[in-house]
């Protein structure tokens, strides 16, 4: 026996229309929500961009000054180069200070004493800042708009690591001179090794020139360092010495680093230290030294970034080198591996920035 069922035609349309508003629902929030987070992603990639690019604004200058305006300065020119001269970032979004070691892998927090080294920036689209981001679809379940920030914070590292490319000044000074000279003080160093302070006065201590690589000391390679900085070549004549374990850098927590070096420079390299007039490179600092001549070794404890001021050639009593003790930054540096501990960096030395938020 056959059963006959009733046909209900149109129970699908029904089904459809049943689902519709759902399904409308669902296509709203898919592409708005598209929508905005490819215009938060805008925002966070402008706001990263331009945190790494007004962190490097905070190198002190020869005194530990620091111009907080061209910080601020750099953000506003860098936001309206992305994202055009009509987007706004308020004051209060542009924070600047020294981060807190001790909670620096936890919260990035600012602290106001001391060198600064971070910039945080918050870049909005809401009802404080440049209008809230439209929606489309959303509408129609009476959602017009929707408010989006996007933070970020860079910070500049503190430099370990002398790598290849490393500007640096094949001369050497003894650690108590470098240590009772503040940032900002002058010394005037002599072809005969001897040292004056700013005012004439002469420093107890000697300098000369040292290889920070082959154990020639020749006129040539002190040259070539001087203007070109650390070569690879440099690095790997000193791990065939055994001045150092790894020819991929110079480690400035190794001590000490043994090196041959002479009492006093030559005026060979006088061309060359004329065109680095102004720049600022690292020199290294020993405690002690012995042999003579040739035969000269010193104890290379650390490193200490100088700028050249000035220097004069006429005889070896007569001839002079003018160094100031500064604040430097040279992204060829490396970086310590660990932000929370500042006693194992190249004092008032930094290199490439990195965002830690």
């Amino acid at each position: 026996m056959r059963i006959h069922t009733p046909k209900r035609s149109g129970s699908i349309g029904v089904l459809i229309c049943f689902l519709m508003l759902p399904l409308l629902a669902l296509v709203a929030l898919s592409v708005d929500y598209g929508f905005l987070l490819y215009v938060r992603t805008d925002l966070q990639r402008v706001s990263d961009q331009v945190a790494i690019a007004a962190v490097r604004d905070l190198i002190p200058d020869e005194n530990g000054n620091q111009d907080l305006e061209a910080v601020r300065a750099t953000i506003r020119r860098y936001v309206a180069m992305n994202m055009g001269n009509d987007f706004s970032i308020l004051d209060s979004d542009i924070e600047i200070g020294r981060y807190d070691p001790d909670n620096i892998y936890n919260s990035v927090d600012l602290l106001n004493d001391g060198i600064f080294d971070t910039v945080r920036i918050t870049l909005r689209r809401d009802d404080l800042a440049n209008n809230s981001v439209s929606l489309y679809f959303a509408r129609i379940f009476d959602r017009e708009e929707s408010d989006l920030a996007a933070t970020s914070a860079a910070v500049l590292q503190r430099a370990r690591y002398l790598g290849p490319g490393t500007g640096v000044l094949p001369v050497t000074m003894d650690e108590d001179i470098w240590n009772s000279l503040e940032m900002g003080d002058i010394a005037s160093i002599y072809g005969d090794g001897r040292i004056e302070d700013d005012f004439g006065e002469p420093i107890p201590g000697n300098w000369g020139t040292v290889d920070i690589g082959p154990t020639t000391n020749s006129t040539n390679d002190l040259r070539d360092q001087v203007l070109n900085g650390l070569s690879q070549y440099d690095l790997d004549s000193l791990q065939r010495q055994g001045a150092i374990p790894d020819s991929s850098s110079i480690d400035s927590q190794q001590v000490p680093v043994t090196l041959n070096g002479d009492t006093g420079f030559s005026a060979g390299i006088k061309n060359a230290i004329s065109v680095i007039h102004g720049n600022k490179k690292l020199i290294p600092i020993y405690r002690s030294a012995s042999g003579h001549g040739g035969n000269l070794t010193m104890d290379i404890v650390g490193w200490g970034a100088v700028e050249v001021v000035d220097s004069y050639w006429q005889g070896s009593q007569q001839s002079y080198l003018k160094v100031q003790k500064a604040y430097m930054y040279d992204g060829s540096l490396i970086p310590s591996n660990d932000l929370s501990d500042l006693s194992v960096t190249i004092e008032g030395v930094f290199t490439s920035p990195v965002l830690v938020q």
